[in-house]
Order: C-alpha cells, then sequence, then structure tokens
C-alpha cells in the first residue's frame, strides 16, 4: 500500500461530532495539521427531520455541502476508512492509501440496519411505511400524516442503543397532534411498539410524557421489536418477550407504519482494534480517551460510553476532546471530563417541547433556571428553542468551534498534576 504523509491530528467522520471537534481544535490551536477522513458530499442537520416529517421543516434545510462546512485550515480527504492500525498511529483509506497520524479522533456515527427487518428495505417509502430516520424519507411521512383521516397507525422503536431515543415518540405526538387538530383522532388506532420495557429512560419526564399517550389515547406496547415487513399486504410481525423472557410472535395490520430502524457501529468500526466486545469504539466515559490507545480519541454516538446519542451529547463532548487531544500533544495543563450530558427536545405536540436535558445515570443537568424553561413540564420557549434556535446554533455555532451552551456543569476542568 502506499504511505501518505502523517497529520498532527487525523480525524474520521465528517458528522456533527468530526466538524465540531475540528473547528474547536483550531480555535485553540491553529497550528495544528488537521485532516478529515469522509466521502459524503452533503452534510446532514439530522435533528431537524422530525421536523421535517411533521411539515414544519422543508428537508432542503436540513442539509449543506460538505465543501461549505469544513473548516479552513483543514485538509478533507474525500475517502472512507476501512481499517485501523493503532500500533502505527495510521489509518487506512479505501483507496489503499495509509494516513499517519499523531493523534486519531473517531466519530463516523452508527449504522442505520434497515436489512435487519426482513422486507423493511423494500417497504419503506411506499404502502404507508416510512421512517423519519432517512433524509428522503422524512417528507413521506408528512404527506403520509397530512392524508390519514381514520385507521391504524404503529410507531415502532427497536432495542437500545439508538440515536435520539426520543425521535420514534417525537415522530408519534406530532402525528397524533396533526390529527387531533383535524378532528379524526378519534377515527385513528394509535400504537406504539417499543423493544424496551418504559416509555423514556429518565424517569423524571415520564408522567409529562403519559399524559399525552393518554391524551392521544395511543397504546403502549411494550417488549415488542419489529422483525418482518410486508408492505403491499400492510402487515407487520413483531416478537414479543414476556415476563418469563417467553417470546411469541404478533402479526399487526396497519395503514400508517413509522419504523426506527436497529441501530450498530459501522462495520469498519466493529472489526477495528478500537471496538469493545460489542463492536463500539472503547473509550473513558469522561475524558474520551480509548482505553487501550493514549493517542485515539473518540465522540458521537459511535462511543461505549452510556450517554444519550444526540447532537446535542457531539456538542459538549467536542470541546472535550479537543481540549484533552491538546493536553496529550502538551499543549495545555487543563483536563476536561465529560459528564453525560444530552439534549432531548420531545415535541409533544405543535409548539408545545418537553426539554429533556440528562447527563450519567439520569442526573438531571438543565441549561435553564427552572423558572425560565421547567424540564418535567412542556414549555413553548423550548419549542422556539428547538424550532428557531437551534439550527443556527448548530450551523454557525457548534460546526464552527463557537461552543454556545456548553457550560461548566457540563465540563469540568482540571489542572494536570504535574
Amino acid at each position: 500500500m502506499q504511505q501518505q504523509g502523517g497529520f498532527d491530528v487525523v480525524i474520521v467522520g465528517a458528522g456533527a461530532g468530526g466538524i465540531a471537534v475540528a473547528s474547536s481544535l483550531l480555535k485553540r490551536s491553529s497550528r495544528l495539521s488537521v485532516a478529515i477522513v469522509d466521502p459524503s458530499q452533503v452534510h446532514y442537520y439530522q435533528p431537524g427531520w422530525t421536523m421535517v416529517g411533521a411539515g414544519l421543516f422543508s428537508a432542503q434545510t436540513t442539509a449543506k455541502t460538505m465543501a461549505s462546512l469544513i473548516p479552513p485550515g483543514v485538509q478533507w480527504i474525500q475517502c472512507a476508512a476501512t481499517h485501523f492500525e493503532p500500533e502505527h498511529s495510521r489509518v487506512v483509506l479505501d483507496n489503499g492509501r495509509r494516513l499517519s497520524y499523531s493523534q486519531l479522533v473517531v466519530a463516523p456515527g452508527l449504522k442505520l440496519d434497515w436489512d435487519a427487518i426482513e422486507g423493511l428495505p423494500q417497504a419503506l417509502g411506499e404502502h404507508g411505511v416510512t421512517s423519519n430516520y432517512r433524509f428522503d424519507l422524512a417528507p413521506y411521512t408528512w404527506r403520509l400524516v397530512s392524508q390519514t383521516r381514520g385507521g391504524k397507525a404503529i410507531f415502532t422503536q427497536p432495542p437500545m442503543p439508538i440515536k435520539c431515543a426520543g425521535a420514534p415518540q417525537k415522530a408519534l405526538y406530532l402525528s397524533a397532534n396533526y390529527w387531533e387538530r383535524q378532528g379524526c383522532l378519534r377515527d385513528m388506532d394509535i400504537e406504539f411498539c417499543n423493544a424496551g420495557a418504559v416509555l423514556f429512560g429518565v424517569e423524571h419526564y415520564v408522567p409529562a410524557l403519559m399524559r399525552y399517550v393518554e391524551r392521544y389515547n395511543a397504546t403502549l406496547s411494550f417488549q415488542h421489536n419489529l422483525k418482518k415487513v410486508d408492505g403491499p399486504s400492510r402487515t407487520a410481525w413483531f416478537e414479543k418477550t414476556d415476563t418469563s423472557g417467553n417470546v411469541t410472535v404478533e402479526e399487526r395490520q396497519f395503514d400508517f407504519l413509522h419504523v426506527c430502524p436497529p441501530q450498530k457501529a459501522p462495520d469498519f468500526i466493529r472489526e477495528s482494534p478500537l471496538a469493545d466486545d460489542a463492536g463500539w469504539v472503547d473509550v473513558d466515559q469522561n475524558t474520551l480517551n480509548h482505553r487501550g490507545f493514549d493517542n485515539v480519541w473518540a465522540l458521537g454516538d459511535v462511543i461505549n460510553a452510556p450517554n444519550a446519542k444526540t447532537a446535542a451529547a457531539a456538542r459538549a463532548q467536542a470541546p472535550v476532546v479537543a481540549q484533552n487531544l491538546l493536553h496529550n500533544l502538551s499543549h495545555t495543563t487543563d483536563i476536561l471530563h465529560y459528564n453525560g450530558y444530552g439534549s432531548c427536545p420531545l415535541t409533544v405536540e405543535r409548539g408545545k417541547i418537553l426539554l429533556a436535558e440528562f447527563g450519567y445515570g439520569g442526573k438531571l443537568l438543565p441549561s435553564f433556571p427552572r423558572w425560565l424553561i421547567d424540564g418535567a413540564k412542556p414549555s413553548r420557549l423550548a419549542w422556539i428553542l428547538k424550532e428557531k434556535l437551534l439550527p443556527p446554533i448548530y450551523w454557525q455555532a457548534m460546526l464552527k468551534g463557537r461552543e454556545w451552551m456548553i457550560s461548566n456543569d457540563t465540563m469540568e476542568s482540571t489542572k494536570d498534576a504535574a
């Protein structure tokens, strides 16, 4: 294989985490040589797809060219990484080249495993089968919602971990609210089929969410994991696990089916020496440093830290990786600790959001005083934050190294004992 000259930092992945950490690094030390490895030509603001599926955003506003977002001074290598050689500090690309590095940042996101559900890839985009987890399908979600006036609507959630664990029920709430406002909710039979055992992983927010489940007369079917879809017959099959661990298969007919696909780390991560036994990049949950290789860092959806996989988590992680990586290069004496912060703006109805903010162990980590936004109550102000403020914060702050909405509660700073 051909050898290429090295970089101070190589970043694998130009999603939210990869670009944010590149910008944060260069804000702190402009002399670094930094390369981003990613073949994608388009970058997506994925948190906006829930709003596209509700007819509130256009899909086009959630996409920008990758070339317009790569930070100045960063070399964009438009290839895919295929292998890691961490013992030699090298990344192997799909064109056979090797990149050497002093420090490596791994941020490729995760893999949406559509093929894990039999028949789903063939059914998506027609026969009432859709998903807000794909850019091209979110507009179809809105088309279906806006045209539906009655029938069986099923929303699914696969086993954890998934990105934005609240997104499957966000689709339910916004769809049901639209049907309510159109006066046809009474003609809808809504069911939430969740492979897990709880509505939301942080108990503090469940009572408020349950009030909306009851308001929309939705049936909660826990321990129901979607395994097969037949689009033309509009039939779905679920594996139901009872309290004794026994598994049976249940069949459902549907008019509308919103699917959240199973998710896992990308193949080249799972097969690499960077992965833990479950296939995720193995990091220290506080420093985001790899447990086995001192010059490897990771952030975003691909890591095995027990935090929510959200864009807000990546926004909080990027400064931690940037600062600690520079400490590893002896550019600073400060070390930052990530406390698991994540945010899930739960769109419970048009115009109101339950702003869930929490860290490791479900600890509540609100960004605002309770009198301004109470995370346990639906809020108009939280809706304005989601609709009007978070998109520009993403494009103009997070991806440009401006660390807005990153507080001392999100990161803890310590000095090197040396």
